[in-house]
């Protein structure tokens, strides 16, 4: 009689947890609902880079079309993601001052359910932000790296850096970290600096020697 009461108090238990997990995911907040999904070319040593040049706009990929926008919400992501570029050691410079690094910010929004992948997704990048952008007209951009972020309805933010310091000598533009911000609310204003930083604070490798 123990054993079976034991045991049904422990199935009572885990029921228990059960019905507590669905509840708690059911009323998660906006901020808790996010994630936050990064990815970097392991063969890479940032401390090699020591500069950086972003652009001065941000690619919108909705659905089948692309467009660039800045609107306040976009022009506090890349202020936020100057701040912790500089945080990490690098200097930005303009994009004529053969910088190492160049940051592309993207926004991925009313995506289908399922999964992006790089190939499609760079079809857009491509097109949008085009190697003339940083000075490397007829140049390829090149994903490493497998990665592929499941998607949502209500969009996600992609930060990307590049790496044009030795783009000259392989003819391609290499992706060397990808940080991507997923969830509801994302393109918010007041949340753009807290966003941010969590991608950087999963990123510590990036950090450059003074």
């Amino acid at each position: 009689m123990k054993k079976t009461g034991a045991l049904l108090a422990a199935a009572a238990l885990i029921l228990s947890l059960g019905a507590c997990q669905k509840d708690a995911v059911s009323n998660l907040s906006t901020e808790e609902s996010r994630i936050y999904i990064t990815d970097h070319d392991s063969t890479v040593n940032f401390s090699s880079y020591k500069t950086y040049s972003i652009s001065d706009s941000v690619a919108v990929i909705d659905g089948n079309q692309s467009t660039k926008q800045l609107d306040e919400a976009d022009a506090a992501y890349i202020t936020a993601v100057k701040k912790y570029m500089d945080g990490m050691g690098y200097t930005q410079v303009t994009k004529n001052d053969n910088p190492d690094l160049g940051v592309d910010v993207s926004h991925i929004i009313k995506t289908s359910t399922g999964l992006i992948s790089y190939p499609d997704y760079w079809g857009y990048y491509d097109y949008y932000y085009d190697p003339y952008y940083w000075g490397y007209g007829g140049y390829d951009y090149y994903v490493p790296y497998a990665y592929d972020v499941y998607t949502v309805r209500e969009g996600a933010l992609s930060i990307d850096l590049l790496d044009l310091k030795n783009a000259a000598s392989t003819n391609k533009i290499k992706l060397v970290w990808t940080g991507v911000i997923r969830g509801e609310g994302i393109f918010n204003t007041s949340t753009a600096d807290s966003q941010v930083k969590a991608l950087f604070d999963q990123s510590p490798y990036l950090k450059t020697n003074d």
